[in-house]
């Protein structure tokens, strides 16, 4: 999943509405967030192999510390227990867990069984992207019930507040795009290289989320 990911955190702040949307998307993305810091160090590892899927050319060979079962309900609770031991805001300590959580179980729907549920242990995974016609389907409904959820809920404070909120919406159907109809990349390093560019949607999340006001605090 990519869009899917977001697609939870949209729909989450209006349930949260004092959690920034940044950490929200930081909650639904941080597997991934992890996944090439790991993969550059050498502790996980992808390989290129064009026709894994019908979706992606990668083939995750290892990555039990970013994305095992295990793991994902460690980070999950380390995330939401520091949020709350700084904000107090249970409502949104608890979204933050189902946003890490949620990230592997859509992953589970999305991969083949390459989903480790402990290091070392059985691997999971329904094919999703054997199909790239129900990908796109599923995918982009859900991103559509996102987008419309978070914009329904909240209002824009400004002119920033507006049209940072549809750019990004765009940014990243143009990326969804550019993934299914692209080229395989170089190798899994540059994979993982291109993967840090992530780490720049949270701060976009909460710079479109300060110039944005809920309906309900």
């Amino acid at each position: 999943m990519f869009l899917g990911h977001f697609a939870v955190a949209f729909a989450s702040k209006p349930a949260a509405p004092r959690t920034s949307l940044g950490t929200l998307v930081a909650a639904v993305s941080l597997l991934d967030l992890l996944w090439p810091v790991l993969v550059l160090t050498g502790l996980e590892t992808v390989r290129v192999d064009p026709g894994n899927t019908r979706v992606t050319p990668l083939d995750f060979v290892s990555y039990p510390y970013s994305h095992s079962l295990a793991f994902v309900a460690l980070w999950a609770l380390l995330f939401a227990g520091l949020y709350y031991a700084r904000t107090r805001y249970r409502r949104g300590s608890i979204l933050i867990a189902v946003g890490v959580m949620s990230h592997w179980a859509l992953d589970v729907v999305s991969h083949r069984p390459d989903m480790p549920l402990f290091p070392g242990g059985a691997k999971i995974g329904l094919g999703l992207w054997n199909s790239l016609a129900a990908t796109i389907a599923v995918e982009g409904a859900a991103f559509a019930l996102g987008v419309w959820l978070y914009t329904r809920g909240t209002r824009a404070n400004d002119r920033v507040g507006r049209w940072s909120w549809w750019a990004l919406v765009v940014v990243l159907l143009l990326i969804y795009a550019g993934n299914l109809a692209g080229s395989p990349p170089s190798s899994a390093t540059a994979v993982a290289a291109l993967a840090l560019a992530a780490w720049l949607c949270p701060l976009w999340a909460w710079w479109i989320d300060r110039h944005r006001a809920t309906s309900r605090a």
